[in-house]
């Protein structure tokens, strides 16, 4: 940042009175500009047909046509805007990059990417039909069992993390130890390295 938003002036790092790190300050007005961590919000789309038999549920996946990670698969998930709540910020992310129609369940990850100053979250969410398409920011979107997902071509490591958790708590539960989807709260330390280049 280089000058103040309030009055046009340059801004200079330093720690103001009774704070304990650098701040951007306006040399000429004072205001200080405070930057904080963005929240990336998104859903868990599962689709699970009636009386379907165990293995056959579902993840819907959006393919990103937008950088960074273009043409890597991701959740459907994005910054979440002013004046939202984190449920409609999933819920909106979802049908602007998937086209899709969801029930929002409860909240299943919190991710703290410190390294990127972001926070990212994740709803557990019900597909309410197949009628879904690539929004603006992505190439495609499909649905993927647990053993089709690309798992060397996730854009992000909270992708990853996200969804060995969703199918860890699956397991889980079939075997009588969860009666429900835990909430869970990670740190992610280093950021992803792509193996490869997508096809």
């Amino acid at each position: 940042m280089n000058f103040c938003s309030e009055c046009g002036h340059a801004v200079a790092l330093s720690i103001p009175a009774g704070d304990n790190r650098p701040r951007h300050v306006c040399t000429q007005c004072g205001t200080i500009h405070y930057q904080n961590p963005k929240m990336v919000i998104g859903s868990i789309p599962v689709w699970e047909p009636a009386l379907a038999q165990e293995g056959t549920l579902q993840v819907l996946l959006c393919r990103r046509a937008i950088e960074p990670r273009h043409g890597y698969w991701t959740l459907p998930a994005g910054f979440m805007e002013n004046g939202e709540t984190t449920s409609e910020a999933a819920l909106r992310e979802t049908e602007e990059e998937a086209g899709a129609h969801i029930e929002i369940g409860k909240l299943f990850s919190l991710l703290n990417v410190a390294h990127v100053h972001q926070v990212h979250m994740f709803y557990l969410a019900r597909l309410l039909d197949l009628d879904f398409a690539p929004g603006e920011e992505s190439l495609d979107v499909q649905l993927f069992s647990e053993r089709d997902i690309p798992w060397d071509e996730l854009a992000f490591p909270t992708i990853r993390t996200t969804l060995e958790l969703f199918f860890a708590d699956r397991v889980k539960m079939r075997e009588g130890v969860l009666h429900t989807y835990e909430v869970h709260s990670h740190d992610i330390r280093h950021p992803m390295i792509a193996p490869r280049e997508p096809d």
